[in-house]
């Protein structure tokens, strides 16, 4: 029985009450996908770009990958490479959200923080989950930390 917990009941009750979430993609395909997702963004001309292991630390995704571009334009076509990308690996749910600084690309176990520099200065998402920058390399040929 699969029964939907609202997100009332979820603060009302805490967490541990809350259905976990089901990855849809395994780690070897997570991996594979990252991999090939930090490489379309380092063609794209993309900075800084590093990934996150969530497991354990975030119910919403597995995995993070956040990147700098230079200008508005080379963030959101570096969005939609990735798009046509995660289409093309069978990922056909994706959520994408956008300004002229940032856009946010939410593929289920995978979300994508794009950002002008300034902006992720600013927003500091690397801040919030205390993480130790790692070059996008490293990270993705490791294997997830605990």
């Amino acid at each position: 029985m699969n029964e939907q917990i609202s997100r009332k009941e979820v603060v009302q009750t805490g967490p541990e009450k809350a259905a976990k979430r089901v990855s849809i993609l395994d780690d070897a395909r997570l991996n594979q996908v990252v991999a090939l997702m930090v490489e379309s963004l380092e063609e794209d001309k993309a900075e800084n770009v590093i990934v996150i292991d969530l497991v354990g630390k975030a119910s919403f995704a597995d995995r993070m990958i956040i990147a700098s571009g230079q200008v508005d334009r080379q963030i959101l076509a570096m969005a939609t490479h990735l798009d046509k990308l995660l289409f093309e690996q069978g990922i056909k749910k994706t959520t994408m959200e956008q300004s002229p600084d940032w856009v946010l690309l939410d593929a289920g176990d995978i979300i994508v923080h794009l950002f002008r520099g300034e902006a992720r200065e600013y927003y500091n998402i690397e801040k919030i989950w205390n993480v130790e920058i790692l070059d996008a390399a490293q990270a993705s040929t490791e294997e997830p930390q605990e």
